[in-house]
């Protein structure tokens, strides 16, 4: 039942509450707006209403005299799949939210709803593009045509018909920023912000002023006023990367941040209203982190609605040729130069590497490549792909310090990796990093 949503010229709203003077006054508000309106008060008449005519939006409370709102949720989302549902109800708590948004709800709102809040819901709701879809976005497009790319498109798709928060998981370099760039842009925040925010590049004393931002005056310095990451994505979309890195007080003012839906910056005494919708990631692991007792339980089930994985590069291995060629044209219509081409033997070189810094490592590799390479075909040895058995973890315990040379070693090796991964796979920026030159890099690199 996968029908056009917009059966006519207007927009028909389907409106479903128990009480009748709420359904009379969502009625009333959605007229005014300009919409057609249907009205049920109970789950059965809804859903007569689903298989008899189409509808733009949904709008349902939780609680049903003869169901639950989520029967309902769960209807549209396996037979009405364009039409988006928003739960609004009176029973507000983090399980039944989850809950709706897990179940493929568009939004969840808490009664009392003010008609500011229902006409920015409702023209949020119809803005959304007729059907689900990743498209690119200003330049940025995920590429490549392996079964978990393809599983990873179609998760896109499903989400940026919602404003559930998105956890996005994957190693360092998968693409985790990309991913959520294509959520917000294919979603009804489109045409707002989406402001990306390195969670572990800010000191931790400067946190709250910079996510909440501060009045003129509040600490030596404050000389006007400045707006924080929430009100630059206001309407948009707040993409948290490596959220882990969030010390325990932060998490409490951002979770209240993100339950209340209002900020207050450093030095005021009201606070100001703010909407946006949640993107976060991390290479860590936040289920251990919370065990840990190093990341807020409520904090975490609020953030983790709905889980998107990256895959790894090597788990792609038959899209490194296509990625490849887009990288090199890239680089050439950046420098101005013909494309340089891939040898056969240098492609069959990055298909067999396991790239632990996946795409972003695949990048640093064909720019050094395309810098170095003193011919228009880049060949193997242009490439400079670290060993295998330096790639591979040491499985060695940590504590294992004999023999002498394999415990050196294995120390030298992981604080090799951790320059690796903290200049992105940028081995000119480790070797400076290390305090070696790039030569000392490669050698020590080869002979590990």
């Amino acid at each position: 039942m996968n029908r056009d949503r917009r059966g006519s010229a207007e927009y028909k709203i389907l409106v479903v509450d128990d009480e009748a003077d709420i359904r009379e006054l969502l009625e009333l508000t959605l007229l005014r707006m300009g919409l057609d309106v249907r009205s049920a008060g109970t789950l059965e008449e809804a859903l007569r209403y689903l298989r008899e005519e189409n509808f733009a939006l949904c709008l349902t409370d939780m609680r049903l005299p003869d169901g639950e709102g989520l029967e309902l949720v769960r209807y549209i989302a396996s037979y009405c799949t364009d039409l988006p549902v928003a739960v609004i109800t009176a029973h507000g708590s983090t399980e039944n939210a989850v809950a709706a948004l897990k179940a493929g709800a568009f939004d969840y709102v808490s009664k009392p709803l003010t008609l500011e809040q229902l006409r920015a819901l409702v023209k949020s709701a119809l803005s959304l593009p007729e059907k689900a879809q990743s498209k690119a976005a200003d330049g940025y497009q995920l590429l490549g045509e392996s079964p978990p790319i393809q599983h990873v498109k179609a998760m896109i798709a499903k989400l940026a018909r919602s404003q559930a928060p998105v956890y996005i998981t994957g190693e360092s370099g998968s693409g985790k920023e990309l991913a959520a760039r294509l959520i917000h842009h294919n979603g009804a925040r489109r045409d707002k912000p989406f402001v990306p925010v390195n969670c572990g590049a800010i000191p931790e004393n400067l946190m709250e002023s910079e996510f909440f931002g501060y009045r003129k005056g509040a600490f030596t310095g404050a000389e006007n006023d400045h707006d924080g990451f929430f009100q630059a994505a206001n309407g948009g979309t707040l993409f948290l990367d490596e959220v882990a890195e969030l010390p325990l007080q932060m998490q409490v003012k951002l979770l209240r941040a993100i339950q209340e839906k209002r900020v207050r910056k450093v030095g005021a005494t009201t606070e100001d209203a703010v909407d946006v919708r949640i993107i976060c990631a991390t290479h860590q692991n936040l289920a251990k982190l919370v065990e840990a007792g190093k990341f807020r339980q409520d904090l975490y089930y609020r953030l983790n609605v709905i889980e998107l994985r990256m895959p790894s590069l090597r788990e792609c291995r038959e899209d490194i040729p296509l990625l490849s060629r887009a990288i090199l044209q890239r680089l050439a219509d950046e420098a101005g130069t013909p494309v340089p081409k891939l040898s056969r033997a240098a492609e069959q070189a990055l298909v067999a590497y396991d790239f632990p810094g996946n795409i972003r490592e695949l990048e640093n590799v064909l720019e050094r490549a395309v810098a170095l390479s003193t011919s228009d075909e880049i060949r193997p040895e242009d490439l400079h792909l670290a060993p295998p058995r330096f790639a591979e973890e040491t499985v060695a315990a940590s504590n294992a310090k004999w023999p002498l040379q394999d415990y050196l070693d294995r120390v030298e090796r992981e604080a090799i990796l951790e320059a690796l991964d903290k200049t992105r796979f940028n081995r000119t920026a480790a070797a400076k990093l290390l305090g070696i030159t790039f030569r000392a890099l490669r050698y020590r690199m080869e002979r590990l």
